[in-house]
Formats: structure tokens, sequence, C-alpha cells
């Protein structure tokens, strides 16, 4: 069992803190009250890393003040008190100071931590251009490596060679760099996080000027991204003199390309944020990002180069909850103007990639089941456009409902609409006395008149629609276009072979169930269809998933996909953090539970009905994860052999030619062992 489970710190979680203190230009005294004020509260926050801005004990703008002995005592003398101070603190501090060293003044970050200076960090590139003279004052740190230098009383580490690595139960790696360091065409902290630095620090005092804020976002998400790492930034803010410039306060956090927090730029007070740190992800994009690992080993000679200055971290006691948010549905982004995006790329990637593939094969016809649910819609609406985009006429989507045992009126009805109101060619073919017969020659059950149900019974409906839209194509010339989708694919809820699981193109194979549902929303408020489908569109929006393949029961209720299968938007959630991140069943029920435990925690995508935000227990959680991981790796041998179709989202393809391939014959042990030992049942 995992120590507390409820605990960001147990999921390879790791909260940092980037804060911007008010100073007094020269005032020692305030500025160390100030830091020592802020780190009390990163401890009460329990952040385990808190970086403050270049430095920030003595401030920034003082010119040749320091230069003056008087004041680098007094900041000498302020470590030492940090020091002291620190010895009651969780929170790694990175504090900005200048030091004295062999006969120079350096630009320096001090590292402290539980009593100790684990080392000092001087800047590389000073700036000494437009309104920045700091080679006036600084010797830069390049080529410092192996020393050490006397801070506060104490001998530290001092060089660029510097890492950071924690041996506690709060394992990781960070690296320090300072302000014009980042600006530069090589970062320093671009090596260090090729030899292992995972969370990447800047202490800044970056002047504010019109527009530059927004190239230091673009420095700091570039930088994360590139490196695959968290970059904590933060400059100097509110005290700082004026005399000839004006500071900001900007502070952020970024892991990976995304903004996890930011600070109010121009904040009258100071200023301290916090963001949770995706260890976890960061560990698995450098194992699967091959080129990282490639440039790593190109680069080993001077990773190599640098001193490792341990400390020790472990997990505070007690639980500390997450606040980082978690997107309920990983496929469909909750903000809108980011949703309406990924739904215009999605929706042109399915229509480029069917126009591609029916003029690569000179096929000009198009051959589609229509059931009336969401897959089989969205899959007609794709191949009407593909056909204006080739400019050919609608009639030639030849779109077939083809009913059967289940079929109800209104999902038959909802098909019929859909392809009158497309303008497509529309034929009903009545598949029962097809399949009454192929029953009957099985020798099944349900042809003697018995109510059997079962998985051949499906199937047998299943298998003649499949059959009956090849041999339409065979027919026409046509191309079958595949209807199911990614969620169905991941949990072997399609038919094999001769079935819903094979077609000649599948415009919907790396489509989540949950995107389907905002594709279609999407498109109906898209302004390219008519009122008339946009009326149908909505029917087909609230009509229960079903395959209908088995009649309803003597109350009406129809067969429900999600009563057999689980809860698509959990699915659609246990899918991605399995097969994009390969995290461990244990931490995706935790994302889950931080996701999905609370209606009002979070946003939601735009449209979902008030009625449809629900909340699932811990217990829920685990009982739908378990079913997913039993169901997913029994139907390997399903994706092993899938028809082609357009990679669509970062959540990956099932396709073995894609993001996944994996034995058709592997078990779930592993996996399911790590769920039930260290996720609580309730």
């Amino acid at each position: 069992m995992i120590a507390d489970f409820r605990s960001l710190y147990s999921h390879a979680f790791v909260r940092i803190g980037s804060c911007v203190p008010r100073t007094r230009a020269a005032d020692v005294k305030a500025n160390l009250s100030e830091t020592i004020r802020l780190a009390q509260q990163a401890d009460a926050a329990k952040a385990a890393l808190l970086v403050f801005p270049e430095l920030g004990l003595s401030a920034y703008a003082i010119d040749d003040l320091l230069l003056q002995d008087a004041l680098l005592d007094a900041v000498e003398r302020a470590i030492d008190q940090l020091v002291v101070a620190s010895r009651d603190l969780f929170p790694v501090l990175i504090v900005g100071a200048p030091l004295r060293h062999a006969g120079a003044l350096f630009n320096t970050a001090v590292v402290i931590h539980r009593g100790s200076v684990l080392g000092a960090v001087p800047k590389t590139y000073l700036p000494n251009y437009r309104e920045f003279y700091e080679k006036r004052h600084f010797m830069s740190g390049a080529g410092v490596r192996t020393a050490q230098i006397q801070v506060a009383g104490r001998e530290a580490p001092f060089g660029i060679d510097l890492l950071f690595r924690s041996s506690g139960s709060v394992e990781f790696t960070f690296h320090v760099e300072i302000c014009e360091d980042f600006w530069a065409p090589v970062p320093p902290s671009t090596l260090a996080a090729l030899a292992g630095a995972e969370v990447l620090i800047n202490l800044s005092a970056s002047n504010i000027t019109i527009g530059k804020a927004d190239t230091r976002r673009l420095l700091c998400a570039s930088q994360s991204a590139r490196a695959i790492a968290a970059y904590a930034y933060s400059a100097a803010g509110p005290g700082e003199s004026t005399t000839d410039l004006a500071w900001d306060g900007h502070a952020a956090i970024y892991e990976y390309g995304d903004q996890l927090a930011e600070s109010e730029r121009f904040a009258p007070d100071s200023v301290l944020i916090t963001a949770e740190v995706d260890l976890g992800r960061i560990r698995q994009e450098r194992m699967r990002f091959n080129t990282f690992g490639d440039c790593a080993r190109e680069q080993a000679g001077q990773a190599t180069a640098f001193r490792c200055a341990s400390f020790r971290l472990d997990r505070p006691d007690g639980t500390v909850p997450l606040a980082r948010a978690i997107e309920r549905f990983p496929f469909v982004p909750s903000n809108s103007e980011k949703l309406r995006e990924h739904a215009y790329e999605a929706y042109n990637i399915q229509v480029q990639g069917l126009a591609t593939r029916l003029m690569a094969t000179g096929i000009e016809r198009a051959v589609i089941g229509v059931s009336g649910g969401l897959d089989s819609t969205q899959a007609l609406i794709v191949a009407a456009r593909a056909m204006d985009r080739l400019g050919l006429p609608r009639t030639n989507v030849l779109a077939y409902t083809l009913p059967g045992f289940a079929t109800s009126d209104a999902t038959k009805g909802n098909a019929w609409a859909l392809m009158q109101a497309l303008g497509v060619t529309a034929v009903e073919i009545d598949i029962r006395p097809a399949a009454r017969q192929m029953l009957a020659d099985l020798g099944h059950a349900f042809a003697r008149g018995e109510p059997a149900y079962d998985v051949t019974f499906e199937n047998v409906q299943a298998g003649l629609r499949t059959d009956y839209l090849f041999r339409l194509a065979n027919q026409h010339r046509g191309l079958v276009v595949g209807t199911g989708d990614l969620s169905e694919l991941a949990l072997g809820w399609c038919t094999y072979g001769v079935g819903d699981h094979m077609s000649h193109y599948n415009v919907n194979a790396s489509v989540a169930k949950t995107l389907i549902q905002h594709l279609i929303r999407f498109v109906a408020a898209s302004g390219e269809v008519s009122e008339q489908t946009v009326r149908v569109l909505r029917a087909i929006l609230d009509t229960e998933i079903s395959p209908e393949l088995v009649p309803a029961d003597a109350g009406g209720a129809i067969q429900s996909s999600e009563q057999v299968v689980g809860p698509y938007a959990l699915q659609d959630f246990n899918l991605f953090y399995l097969t994009r991140y390969g995290y461990r069943p244990s931490k995706i029920a935790y994302l889950a539970h931080h996701a999905w435990g609370d209606t009002e925690r979070g946003a939601w995508p735009a449209n979902i009905p008030k009625a449809r935000q629900r909340a699932y227990s811990l217990a829920e959680i685990r009982e739908w994860l378990a079913l997913f991981l039993r169901r997913f790796f029994a139907n390997q041998f399903k994706r092993s052999a899938v028809p082609n179709g357009p990679k669509i989202s970062s959540g990956g393809s099932l396709s073995p030619r894609g993001d996944w391939r994996a034995p058709s014959d592997a078990s779930a042990d592993v996996w399911l062992k790590e769920l039930f030992e260290n996720v609580p049942g309730q």
C-alpha cells in the first residue's frame, strides 16, 4: 500500500514555488525578513522547492552599491541567518546574492536546505548592452568548475557544473541558472537536462518593457518543452529601484511546454505561486522520446562534467492534496477556445484522410453503415465533407441503415433524417431475414423461438451488416468507411473480422468516444450544415449509447454499452494515461479521483448538460479501471489487425503501425496486482 494514497508526494509529483518578494534597494535586513516570511508560507504549503529573484537579498537595481563592502558583509550575515532559519523548513530555498570569491564578485544563486548551504551557482552570461552593464560589477561564472566557496563562514561547492539531487523519498534533480543564461542560444540548463536535471530553475531580475513578458513565456515554455523538464522562473518586482527601469514581478512555472502557474504581474506586494510538477510525466517522456536520449549520448562529454550536490528530501507527514487541475476529459479540453481548435483540427484530419485515400485509390464512392448513433454520424459527416472537398456530389456517399432485431424507431428515424439532411444516397436493408437464416443454419436457440441473446446472436447481426457493406462496395466500386472509435477498440467492444472491427478506411480509428461527441457538437455549431441537420445531430447526442443488438427488456430498457464496458468518460481517461504516459494503475486512479471525485472541482467542457455532470467515488474508479485493464489486455488481438485510419490526437493511436504495439497474449496480472495493492477500496 502506498504510504498515503491521497498525497501528491506518493505519486511522483513535487510541489514547486516561485515567489516575488517586495524588496527594498540595498536594505538587506528587510529583504531577508521578507524572504523568510515567504519561505515559511511555502513550508506551510509543503512546497519542496522555492525560488527567489536574482540578487534578491540585496536587490538588483542598486548599481555601484554592489561593490560596497558594507553591503556584501550584510548579505553574508543574511545568508547565515537564512541557513539557520531553514533548519525547520521543508523546502529547498534558492536565493540570489552577490558573493565574493577569489578576488572577484559573482552574481550567484545560493541553494540552502535544512541548515546547510548545498552550493552556489554563478551567472554565466552577463548582459552588457542597452540598459544592462553587469560586467561593470560582476565576473562571469563561465569556466568555474569543481570550485569551492566560503559562504557565511561555510564551505560549499561553487560553479556552473552543479546539479542538486535529492536522495530521499522525494527523488528529483534540479539545476539553477540566472536570468540572461536562458536568453543565450545554448542555455546552461540544456546540458544540465541532458545530464539528468528534471527541474530547471531561473532566478531573474528582468526589467519590464512592452511585450517582454510574452518573450519570457516563450522562452520558459520552449526550454521546458525542448529539455522535457519543468521550468520555474522568478523575476524582480515591487521595491526595486525605478530610477531608469520598471519591474513587473513575473513568476511562472512550466512543465514540458505547458504553463502550470503564473503570478499576477505588477502586484503591489509580495507574491508566491505554487504548482505541482509531474515528475512521472517528465521521466516517461524522456524514455519515449529517443531523440532526447540520442542527444544526451552525443553530448555525454559535457554532461558528465557536472557534479552532484546531494541532499535528502522526504515526503512530509500527512496528506498533501493535489491542487493541480486535471482535465476530466484528456481528449477534450475544458477551455472553449482550445476545444474549438482541437475539434477543427480533428474534423479536418478525418476529412483530409478520407479524401486522400479516395484520390489515391481512384475510387469515387464511399459506402457506410448508418445506425443513428454517435460514431456513424461523425463518419457520415466526414464522408459527405470529403466529397465536397473532392468536388464530387454527396450522392456518391452510399449510406445504408441496416436495422436488426433491436433497432429502435428513434435511432432508425435519426439515421434516415441525417442521411436526408446531408443529401447522400440513402438506402435501407433489413438484415433480420438473413440473420434468422444464419441463426437457423447454426442451430441457434433463437431460431427455435427462445430468447437466447448471447454473443453469437449479437455477432451474427454485426457481422452481416459489415458483410453487406463490403459486398455493396464490390457492387458499386466503393470504399467502405469504418465507424468504430478508439474507445471501442481499446475495450474490445467491436466484432472481430467481418464485423464493425473491419473496413477499407476508418476515419474514427483514433478518435475517443468522448471526443466524437464534441466533434458532432462542433459540426452542429459550425454553420456548415443546415438547421435540419443541426436538429438531427442534437437528437443523436441525446440518445443512449447502445449497439442495439439485444432487444429491450420487459421494462423497456435498451442495451447499454456503458453498463457493460463502463462509463466512456472514465475509460477514455484510463486509456489516455495508460497508453500515452504508461502510468501505473494506482497513479491513474489517483488522477481520476482528483478529476472525477467532485463535480464542483475543475472546469467542464462546454455544452455538457448539468444533468450529465456526475462524480465517481474511488471505489467506482477502482472497479472500472480493473475492468478496463482486463478488457484492454484481452483484446489486443483485435488491435493487431485494424484498417488504416489517420492519427488524430496526441493521446495516440492503437494501430500496430502507430503508437501502440503489444503482444496479443500478454497478461494484465501485473497491472491488476498494482491496482489492488495500492488503491484503497473506498
